[in-house]
């Protein structure tokens, strides 16, 4: 586990604590997870990453193992969110990069977080919009915020505007942007604004 306090410059407050956790394919301290750590650090949002067991495990064996089954990364979710808890003095929210997301929202109801925060939700899986994962996101009742890239291949704008998301539910949408919130350079934009831009979403949506 790896914790990153939030930075109080200025007349800028420590606003909640954010339970992070990593994508199917990346490290807990992947350049994504870094950079956002470091980013929501400076907006006062302390970050607290973690690896599922089998991220460990390529740890200290190598190889590429797979994600666990389901119900392994759903107890890894509790037994970290049991472990953070009696630490953090305010709000404690859950989320994740991907997968890591999309398993903090199967749980944020049971676990009573105060808010839920995905960065690029899998609404499906790559060349799977057919097979939607939204039904649990019909009825969540956690304050949520899904930063999404408008041209997310696990779900674009257009894709995600069919979905029946539940009114707890806020989607910030990033121009021209990937899985990896990375935009089109026709768009303007550069992948450290959008960032960035990220960032400072999140930490708003945590102090309101």
């Amino acid at each position: 586990m790896r914790c990153d306090p939030p930075k109080t410059t200025g007349d800028r407050s420590v606003c909640a604590c954010l339970i992070l956790a990593h994508g199917a394919g990346a490290p807990m301290d992947s350049g994504f997870m870094e950079d956002m750590a470091q980013r929501l650090a400076g907006q006062g949002v302390g970050v607290v990453r973690f690896e599922f067991p089998y991220m460990a495990e390529r740890r200290v064996g190598g190889g590429k193992r797979p994600p666990n089954p389901q119900k392994l990364l759903l107890e890894a979710w509790r037994t970290v969110y049991e472990q953070v808890r009696p630490l953090v003095a305010g709000k404690l929210a859950v989320g994740g990069k991907s997968m890591g997301g999309r398993m903090a929202s199967l749980l944020a109801d049971e676990l009573g977080a105060h808010a839920l925060v995905c960065l690029g939700y899998p609404f499906y899986a790559v060349g799977k919009p057919e097979k939607p994962r939204v039904e649990h996101l019909a009825g969540l009742r956690t304050p949520t915020l899904i930063v999404q890239g408008e041209r997310d291949a696990l779900g674009n704008r257009e894709a995600v505007a069919g979905y029946e998301l539940s009114p707890a539910i806020e989607v910030n949408w990033l121009a021209a942007a990937d899985h990896d919130l990375k935009p089109l350079k026709a768009s303007g934009f550069s992948h450290e604004q959008h960032l960035q831009a990220a960032a400072e979403k999140v930490a708003g949506f945590l102090k309101s």
